[in-house]
C-alpha cells in the first residue's frame, strides 16, 4: 500500500495558521505535534492513495476549532478586596480576641483560696473595649494618628466579668471590671478605623491605602513579624546528630508543652523525654501504658517480616529486664524519672501520672484507659522501623507542609495566657493575705484587688512589643527579635515587612537546605523577595495569595469522619492488616478505611458544599499509607480554581457576575468553584498554570501566573525576562527607593522621613502596581535613559545626570528629621522649663537668633548649624526651686535646615513633649544612588549642562546617560523592554503593561514605535551636544522608571582633624555621629609594616591618636609619676617619653594582675 507524499510545508502552513488540519478519509492516525501553542490540536488523517484525489492532497480542508478562555485575572482584586494584603494579622488578631482569650479564661476560670475554702472567684467573661487615652482621671476616644503624635500607646481595656463569694453563701456578681490593657492592632475589629469609608480616614487623619495589622507603643509602630517553626503534634522522622533514625513529635496543648522521642540505639528502640533520666525501651512504656502481651505490641508495630526482625531485640531485651506486668512497667519508668519533690506517691502512681498528663501531651486519654498514646507510641516505632529499612523517606524539615506560620494573635495568646496565670497567682496571694488577717470585719473588696493588679497584664503587653521579647516562665520560653520596628522608608517598605516571615535559625550558621528555594513554595512564599547576606532563605515572603489558616474546631471534623465510614482505632482489632488505611486529624489517629479514594472524594465533596470549614485540608499519603486530615492554625494556603473532567469550573458568566458586582469572591469559595488548597493537599493534586494546558488527569488551575511573587516582586515589569538575582536585588532596593509613604505624611512626626518632591507612576506597570495602590502613592520617576558611553565618568554603572533636568527637579526630595525634649516635673514639685532667650547689650545673640517668644524656634525658619531651637532650662538642684542651668538643644547639622513644624504635647502619662520638624530640600549631587526597577544601581558620576548632552532629531535630551556595559553580564532583558514599552507609551498615549508572565509584547511595541516613525529597536540618531556632529552609532533610548535610594552623599561624608576622645582609652571616638576618627585597623597596620613605613606607623597609631607622656624608670624599667619611681623610691633615673595611651593603660592591667612589663631604654 502506498502512502501520499505530505510536505513539511503544508504541515506548517497549518501550524501557522493555527487551524486543525484535517485529510478525509479512513481513520488511520499521525500523532499530534507538539510545539509552544498547546491550545492547537492537530488531527491528521490519512486515505490509501487510491481513494484520495489529487486535488484533495493539493487542497486540504480546513476546520476551525477555537476555544475562548476565561479571563480570570479580575479575581485577584476580588481576592485582595476580601482579604486584603494584611489580612492574616488581622484575622489572627480578631480570633485572638473574641476566641482564644475565651479558652484561656475558661482554662483558668476559678482563682480560691487556700486560707478560707468557702472563699472563690470565678471569671464568666472577657472582652476587649475600644481604644481610649486616660488624661487626668477621664477616659476619653484615641485615633492612631492621636497616639502617634503624642507618643501614647494606642490600646484598649481588656474588661471581665466575675462571681465571686462574699460570705459563706452570698454570691456577688460583678460586670466589665479592668483587668489591664491590650494595644490594638490598627484596622483590626477592635480599631476605631475598622470597616470606615476613604472619606471618614480623611477625617481622622489616616491614609486609606495604609495596611494595618501593626501596633503603636508610645508613639512607635511595631510589627510582629511572622514566625516560622516545625509543626506541632504530628511525628517526624529525622537523622539525628549521631547520624541515628530518630523519630520525634513537638506535643503543645494550651496546658502543657513537651518533646517526645524515638531513637535507636545498638537496634533496639527507646523513647527519650525530658522527664526521664535515662531513655526507657520502648516495650516497657507500652507496657506501662497497658499493652501487655508482647505479641499484641508486636502486631501493633506491624505484621510484617521487616518489623518484627527489626523491633525483636526490643522485645527481648524487656524480658531480660523481667518486666511481665503493668505494674512492674510502671515501677521500672517510676525510678527513673527527673522529679524533685515525691509526694507521698507510689513510684507507678508517678510514673501513671506522668505517662497520662505529661509525655505525648497532645494524645488525649481518658481516665486509665492509655491505650491511644500506646497506638501512638507504636505508629512512631514503625515509621522509624521504616526509615531504617529504607522503605519510606525521612522528612524533609525544609518541606514547606511541615512547617507553621505563628502569626500575631498565636503569639499575643501565649503572652496572654502567661500574663493571667501570673495575674491569677499574685491576685490568690493578695486575697490570702486580707483573709488570713485576725478579726476581719468587713468583706474582702475584690474589685479593689482585681484593680490593684491592672499594670502586670498592661506593662506585660507593652514591654514584649516594645522590645521584641517574649520571655513565658510557664513553657520556660525565651524568643527575641518578634517585633520590629515598621519601617516607613516608602509604601512598599511598610507593605513588604507586613508580608515578610522570619525564623529562629541561627543566621550565623551555614546551611543551605533551611535558605534554598523549595518546590513546594511555589505560590506560597515569592521566590524572589529575600535579603542578600546571613539572612538569605531565612527571612522570606508571603506570595500575593497566600492565606494563613487559624485553629477550626476539630470535634464536627471527627464525626463526619465517622459518618463517612471510618472505624474508630480503639475498636480495631488488626490496624496494620493489608488494605487498612490509617485517618489521621492533625496528628492524632482517628480511625481507619478500606476504601481510601471513596472517602477523599465525599470529604472534599463536602467540603466545596461548605459542609466543612473552606480551610480543612486532606491528602493520601503514599508512602505510609494514610490519609492525613489538617485543620490546625498556621498553614500556608492558596486558592485554586476547580477542574473536573477536564473543565475549569469557572466560566465567562461567572466573571461577568463577578465584575457586575454580582458575585464575590467568597461566593466562588461557597459555590464550590474555588477551593484553598495547602501545600499536603497541593502534592495530590495536577495544577494547570494555563487553561490550554488541561488534560484528563488535571484537578485543579491557577488563578494567576504572576501570583507566584510577592507584593515587592510583583512592582518588577517583565521580571521574566530578568537573570534571578536582579530581581532580588530589586527586591531589597524598591524598599529603601524614596516616594510618597502615606496621603498623611506631611501630617506625620517621623524621626527620619525621605520624601520624593516628585513622584510619577511609572510609564510600564505590572497588575500588582494597581492591586496595591503603588500607582497611588509611587516611589520614583520615568528618566529618559541613553545607554551610551560618554565620558569616563560613566564606568562601574556611574550615571551621568543632565542638569537642566535636575533644575527641573528630577530626583528632587525632602528630608524631615524630628528633634524633641521631655518637659520633666521631679519630685518636688519643680520642673524643668523653656524661656526665651535674653538679650546682651541689647541684641539677641546668635543663638537664640531663630527662637520665638516662648523660647521655642518659630516654624518657617532657617536654621544654622549651631543655633539654639528649643531653650529649655532645668533646676540645678531639686532642693532649691529657684536656681536654673541652661539645657539647650542647637542643631548639629552640617548644612542649614528649616523649621518645619513645631508641636507641643502630652503623652498618656502627662508627660509635656516639645517635637520640632526640620526640613532639608536636597537636590541630586555626584555620589548619589539611584536604581532602575532591575537592580541596576549605580551612583552619580558626573553631571553635565544640557548644552553638552546628545540630542536626537526632536531635539530631546536624555536625563539620565548609562553605560552599556551595564547590559551583557547583568542579563536584565527587561530593562530593555521596558524602555522599549516606555517609548510605545508615550507616543500613543497609554500605559502599557509588563506582568510577570504576560504584559505588552515586543512585536506590539516595535509595531507601534514603526508606527510613530521610530526604529522598531528603540534606537535613535543621536547629535553631539559637544561638537554638533553625528554620533557614529544608533544609541538605544527612552523612558526607564528610576528610583532615588536613601543612600546620599550628604549623610555619609565624613571627616575629622581632631575632636571627642573615649574616656577609657583616650582614643579618638567611633562613627560618624559621635564625630569619631576613621579607624586604621589590623590589617592597615600590616600594610604599612610591609612597606616599611615607620614614621607614618608612629603617625597614625600614636600621634594623631592618643600620645601621652609617661615618667619611667631607667633603672627597673616600671612607670614611675611625677619625676619619682615609688618601686626605687628615688626620682634621680627618671626620664620623660611618649607612648599610648592604651599602652600606658595595658601596663598598668598587667601590673594589676601581677605581671609587671618592664620598660628597656637606652640614650640615642
Amino acid at each position: 500500500m502506498a502512502w501520499p507524499q505530505i510536505t513539511l510545508t503544508k504541515i506548517l502552513i497549518a501550524i501557522n495558521t493555527k487551524k486543525s488540519f484535517k485529510f478525509q478519509g479512513v481513520n488511520t492516525l499521525f500523532s499530534a505535534l507538539s510545539h509552544e501553542h498547546a491550545s492547537t490540536r492537530f488531527d491528521f488523517t490519512l486515505v490509501k492513495s487510491s481513494q484520495m484525489s489529487k486535488s484533495e492532497l493539493v487542497d486540504p480542508t480546513y476546520v476551525e476549532k477555537v476555544k475562548e478562555y476565561v479571563n480570570k485575572q479580575p479575581l485577584v482584586p476580588a481576592y485582595l478586596q476580601y482579604k486584603g494584603l494584611v489580612h492574616q494579622h488581622l484575622h489572627s488578631f480578631n480570633y485572638f480576641t473574641s476566641t482564644d482569650m475565651q479558652y484561656i479564661l475558661s482554662a483558668n476560670s476559678l482563682v480560691s483560696s487556700d486560707v478560707d475554702p468557702h472563699f472563690y472567684l470565678r471569671y464568666t467573661n472577657i472582652y476587649v473595649g475600644e481604644p481610649t487615652l486616660d488624661e487626668e482621671f477621664i477616659s476619653k476616644k484615641v485615633t492612631p494618628q492621636e497616639c502617634r503624635l503624642r507618643d501614647a500607646t494606642y490600646s484598649a481595656n481588656i474588661y471581665v466579668d466575675v462571681k465571686y463569694m462574699r460570705h459563706r453563701n452570698v454570691l456577688v456578681e460583678k460586670k466589665g471590671i479592668v483587668i489591664g490593657r491590650l494595644p490594638i492592632m490598627l484596622r483590626s475589629k477592635n480599631c476605631v478605623l475598622y470597616g470606615k469609608s476613604d472619606n471618614e480616614l480623611f477625617k481622622d487623619h489616616e491614609c486609606p491605602l495604609d495596611p494595618g495589622g501593626y501596633f503603636i507603643v508610645r508613639g512607635v509602630e511595631k510589627v510582629i513579624l511572622v514566625q516560622e517553626q516545625l509543626s506541632k503534634n504530628r511525628i517526624l522522622v529525622d537523622v539525628d546528630k549521631k547520624g541515628e533514625v530518630c523519630a520525634s513529635v513537638t506535643s503543645s496543648t494550651h496546658e502543657r508543652k513537651s518533646k517526645t522521642n524515638v531513637v535507636v540505639v545498638k537496634g533496639k528502640l527507646y523513647v527519650k523525654h525530658n522527664s526521664f533520666t535515662e531513655d526507657m525501651p520502648i516495650v516497657v512504656v507500652m507496657k506501662a501504658l497497658g499493652v501487655v502481651s508482647d505479641k499484641e505490641i508486636a502486631m501493633m508495630v506491624g505484621h510484617e517480616s521487616q518489623y518484627l526482625t527489626t523491633f525483636g531485640p526490643s522485645l527481648e531485651e524487656c524480658s531480660q529486664l523481667h518486666i511481665f506486668t503493668q505494674n512492674q512497667a510502671l515501677e521500672y519508668i517510676g525510678r527513673r524519672l527527673k522529679i524533685t519533690k515525691r509526694l507521698s506517691k507510689t513510684y507507678a502512681d508517678e510514673a501513671r501520672d506522668l505517662l497520662a498528663g505529661v509525655v505525648l501531651a497532645h494524645v488525649p486519654v481518658e481516665g486509665v484507659n492509655m491505650l491511644p498514646k500506646a497506638i501512638y507510641f507504636a505508629l512512631m516505632a514503625r515509621r522509624v522501623i521504616q526509615a531504617l529499612n529504607k522503605t519510606v523517606d525521612i522528612d524533609d524539615r525544609d518541606f514547606v507542609g511541615n512547617k507553621r506560620l505563628e502569626l500575631a494573635g498565636q503569639l499575643l495568646s501565649l503572652l496572654f495566657e502567661d500574663l493571667f496565670k501570673r495575674f491569677n497567682s499574685d491576685l490568690k496571694k493578695s486575697m490570702d493575705k486580707v483573709l488570713s488577717k485576725q478579726n476581719r470585719a468587713q468583706d474582702v473588696d475584690l474589685v479593689r484587688l482585681l484593680q490593684l493588679q491592672v499594670d502586670s497584664i498592661t506593662q506585660g503587653f507593652s514591654r514584649a512589643i516594645s522590645t521584641g521579647t517574649w520571655s513565658l516562665k510557664r513553657f520556660k520560653m525565651e524568643r527575641a527579635g518578634i517585633t520590629q520596628v515598621l519601617s516607613r522608608l516608602s509604601f512598599v517598605s511598610a507593605l513588604g515587612m507586613m508580608t515578610r516571615i522570619t525564623s529562629q535559625f541561627e543566621k550565623t550558621r551555614k546551611v543551605s537546605g533551611p535558605r534554598s528555594l523549595q518546590p513546594s513554595q511555589w505560590g506560597m512564599l515569592c521566590p524572589s523577595d529575600t535579603p542578600e547576606g546571613e539572612a538569605c532563605g531565612l527571612v522570606k515572603n508571603l506570595a500575593l495569595l497566600t492565606h494563613i489558616t487559624t485553629d477550626i474546631e476539630s470535634e464536627p471534623i471527627v464525626k463526619l469522619v465517622y459518618v463517612l465510614g471510618v472505624e474508630d482505632i480503639l475498636t480495631v482489632q488488626a490496624i496494620h492488616r493489608p488494605g487498612n488505611v490509617l485517618v489521621f486529624l492533625n496528628g492524632l489517629v482517628v480511625g481507619i478505611t478500606r476504601r481510601e479514594e471513596e472517602f477523599i472524594k465525599d470529604f472534599r465533596t463536602m467540603r466545596r458544599k461548605g459542609k466543612i470549614n473552606e480551610f480543612v485540608s486532606i491528602y493520601f499519603h503514599n508512602q505510609t499509607n494514610s490519609i492525613h486530615i489538617s485543620s490546625d492554625s498556621g498553614r500556608v494556603c492558596r486558592p485554586c480554581i476547580i477542574v473536573e473532567n477536564g473543565v475549569s469550573k469557572v466560566t465567562r458568566e461567572h466573571m461577568k457576575e463577578l465584575e457586575n458586582g454580582i458575585l464575590t469572591f467568597n461566593d466562588f469559595v461557597h459555590q464550590g468553584l474555588i477551593e484553598y488548597l495547602d501545600v499536603n493537599e497541593e502534592n495530590d493534586s495536577y495544577i494547570a498554570v494555563y487553561e490550554n494546558e488541561i488534560i484528563k488527569e488535571t484537578t485543579h488551575l491557577e488563578i494567576e501566573p504572576f501570583c507566584v511573587l510577592g507584593a515587592v516582586a510583583g512592582l518588577i515589569p517583565f521580571p521574566h525576562h530578568n537573570q534571578s538575582p536582579r530581581n532580588t536585588y530589586q527586591c531589597a532596593m524598591g524598599k529603601q527607593a524614596m516616594g510618597s509613604i502615606a496621603f498623611n505624611q506631611l501630617e506625620r512626626f517621623d524621626t527620619l522621613l525621605y520624601l520624593l518632591q516628585y513622584p510619577q507612576q511609572p510609564m510600564v506597570k505590572t497588575k500588582t502596581i494597581e492591586l496595591i495602590g503603588y500607582d497611588q502613592l509611587p516611589a520614583g520617576q520615568n528618566a529618559t535613559v541613553a545607554v551610551m558611553s560618554y565620558s569616563g565618568y560613566d564606568i562601574e554603572d556611574a550615571l551621568i545626570m543632565n542638569k537642566s533636568s535636575l533644575d527641573r527637579a528630577f530626583g528632587r526630595c525632602i528630608v524631615l528629621k524630628k528633634f524633641g525634649t521631655n518637659i520633666r516635673r521631679y519630685a518636688n514639685g519643680s520642673f524643668d522649663r523653656i524661656v526665651p532667650t535674653s538679650k546682651i547689650d541689647g541684641k539677641i545673640p546668635f543663638k537664640g537668633a531663630i527662637l520665638d517668644d516662648d523660647g521655642i524656634a518659630a516654624p518657617g525658619e532657617r536654621i544654622l548649624p549651631g543655633q539654639i531651637y528649643v531653650n529649655k532650662q532645668m533646676p540645678v538642684s531639686l532642693a532649691n526651686e529657684t536656681s536654673f542651668t541652661p539645657a539647650p538643644l542647637s542643631y548639629k547639622g552640617a548644612v542649614p535646615s528649616y523649621i518645619d513644624k513645631v508641636l507641643l504635647t502630652s503623652n498618656g502619662d502627662s508627660q509635656e513633649t516639645v517635637k520640632v520638624l526640620l526640613r532639608q530640600t536636597r537636590r541630586p549631587e555626584i555620589g548619589d544612588k539611584f536604581s532602575s526597577r532591575h537592580g541596576q544601581k549605580g551612583v552619580v558620576g558626573l553631571i553635565v549642562p544640557q548644552v553638552d548632552v546628545p540630542f536626537n532629531d526632536q531635539g530631546i535630551c536624555p536625563d539620565i546617560i548609562m553605560n552599556p556595559h551595564g547590559f551583557p553580564s547583568r542579563m536584565t532583558v527587561g530593562k530593555m523592554i521596558e524602555l522599549l514599552a516606555g517609548k510605545a507609551g508615550v507616543l500613543e498615549g497609554k500605559l502599557h503593561y509588563g506582568t510577570a508572565f504576560g504584559g505588552s509584547k515586543v512585536e506590539d511595541v516595535s509595531k507601534t514605535l514603526i508606527e510613530h516613525g521610530y526604529s522598531y529597536s528603540g534606537k535613535d540618531y543621536l547629535t553631539s551636544g559637544i561638537t554638533g556632529e553625528p554620533l557614529q552609532a544608533y544609541i538605544f533610548m527612552g523612558p526607564v522608571y528610576y528610583q532615588k535610594l536613601k543612600h546620599m552623599v550628604m549623610d555619609k561624608m565624613h571627616a575629622r582633624s581632631r575632636g571627642p576622645r573615649a574616656v577609657l582609652t583616650r582614643q579618638p571616638t567611633e562613627g560618624r555621629s559621635r564625630d569619631g576618627g576613621l579607624r586604621l585597623g589590623e590589617m592597615e597596620r600590616d600594610c604599612l609594616i610591609g612597606y616599611g613605613a615607620s614614621m607614618l606607623l608612629l603617625e597614625r597609631l600614636m600621634i594623631s591618636s592618643d600620645a601621652f607622656e609617661v615618667h619611667v624608670c631607667m633603672k627597673c624599667g616600671l612607670l614611675g609619676m611625677k619625676g619619682w619611681c615609688t618601686g626605687c623610691s628615688t626620682g634621680r633615673h627618671i626620664v620623660q617619653m611618649k607612648i599610648p595611651y592604651a599602652c600606658k593603660l595595658l601596663f598598668q592591667e598587667l601590673q594589676s594582675m601581677n605581671i609587671a612589663p618592664r620598660l628597656v631604654l637606652d640614650d640615642i
